[in-house]
């Protein structure tokens, strides 16, 4: 018989327990609806609710204005947990949470204008997320031309263009639109209230991760006031998003380690006929669940590890230093994920490609790692340079 470990190794202190034991009982109540959800491609309100009402929407936000600062660690033991209920509503609440986890560090935006939105979340339950990928052009971090524009009027800017994966979109309440400064020709980002100037347009229908509601969005002709402008994008530095990357690895870690879970229990509790005993005493069975064990732990050994490291951080330089890890694991937790999810297909057999059984969800919502910014390519020729640099 197989033998699991029962403690998490990654479970520090009390706190830490105490947040993945929240996490985790939500996720249970999560994966009740995931799959109505999943097959209907329709936004998880009720869960959004719950985490409301949880207080894990509050999470990152800073002690001084009524949240729990959580660490980068803290935040991704929250989201791998409740990744294995239920893969979308992780994603689509970590863009939420390490928005706020972002900004502690970056510090980009005026004090006032921070203090706002966080009072927002903490008092009205503002949902919240950052919208930057054009439509026609695609990421703009990969060099498109902006098409969203911010032209200057008297009092402020109007906003026109639209925007494609805007996660949370159907109950995103500020959001944070990137366009292009017509008068400065600079990217800005400007925060805009929901109003019946922007359409969305409900067009995510995807393979995996159904449920992130991450609609097109058309701003016709959008007034916002002067104050709207919350910051310029500027090159001077790589730590503003950086937490995002190991966000990412863990959400796709926990739709991993989900698949491992129910794969688990499915070789326990089921016989093989023809050897008259569970199928996980098959040798290659075993061989699978050896490699799927392997695969796992090394993958939250490193996410663990570098969440850990970027906390104990002291420095923006120190933090900085991490930026070829974070992309090295961005790239490798998450082909490692899908290793695990396609190990545990292998042991299901046909059995994993029923609508009616949770590991085929599984396995469609991790196939969504590789579309994830940044891209394979992205980060390989990063670590190219960055190694070739070095000896120059």
């Amino acid at each position: 018989m197989i033998g699991t470990i029962t403690k998490d190794i990654h479970i520090r202190n009390d706190r830490e327990g105490n947040l993945a034991e929240k996490a985790n009982a939500l996720a249970l109540e999560f994966e009740n609806f995931a799959s109505t959800n999943d097959q209907d491609a329709q936004f998880p309100f009720a869960s959004f609710a719950r985490l409301r009402e949880s207080g894990l929407l509050n999470l990152t936000i800073p002690k001084i204005y009524g949240g729990e600062e959580a660490t980068l660690y803290e935040t991704i033991i929250v989201l791998e947990a409740l990744a294995k209920g239920d893969g979308s509503v992780a994603l689509a609440a970590g863009w939420h949470l390490c928005l706020f986890l972002n900004e502690r560090n970056a510090l980009k935006w005026d004090e006032n204008s921070f203090q706002k939105i966080c009072r927002g979340l903490i008092e009205n339950g503002d949902v919240i997320n950052i919208f930057a990928t054009e439509k026609k052009g695609g990421n703009i971090f990969r060099g498109s031309k902006p098409e969203t524009i911010a032209r200057r009027i008297k009092d402020g800017y109007i906003i026109s263009g639209e925007k494609a994966f805007a996660t949370l979109s159907p109950i995103a309440d500020p959001f944070i639109v990137v366009a292009w400064i017509e008068d400065e020709g600079v990217l800005g980002e400007f925060l805009v209230r929901r109003n019946e100037s922007i359409e969305i347009v409900e067009s995510w229908n995807t393979i995996g991760m159904r449920s992130t509601g991450s609609h097109h969005l058309i701003f016709h002709e959008v007034e916002v006031p002067r104050d709207a402008l919350l910051s310029r994008f500027v090159k001077t530095g790589g730590t503003r998003n950086r937490s995002t990357l190991l966000f990412i690895s863990a959400v796709f870690l926990g739709v991993a380690h989900a698949a491992r879970d129910l794969i688990l229990d499915y070789t326990v509790n089921h016989f093989s006929s023809s050897l008259n005993i569970p199928i996980c005493e098959i040798p290659h069975i075993n061989q699978k669940i050896g490699e799927i064990e392997a695969l796992l732990t090394t993958s939250r050994t490193i996410v663990y590890s570098l969440a850990d490291k970027w906390d104990a951080s002291e420095s923006d330089k120190e933090r900085d230093d991490l930026f070829r890890d974070f992309h090295a694991a961005k790239y490798i937790v998450c082909h490692q994920a899908i290793k695990i999810v396609e190990l545990c297909m292998r042991i299901a057999g046909g059995r994993g490609l029923s609508k009616d059984f949770k590991l085929e969800r599984l396995f469609r919502d991790v196939q969504c790692a590789l579309s994830m910014h940044p891209a394979d390519d992205m980060i390989i020729e990063a670590l190219e340079k960055t190694a070739v640099n070095a000896k120059h």
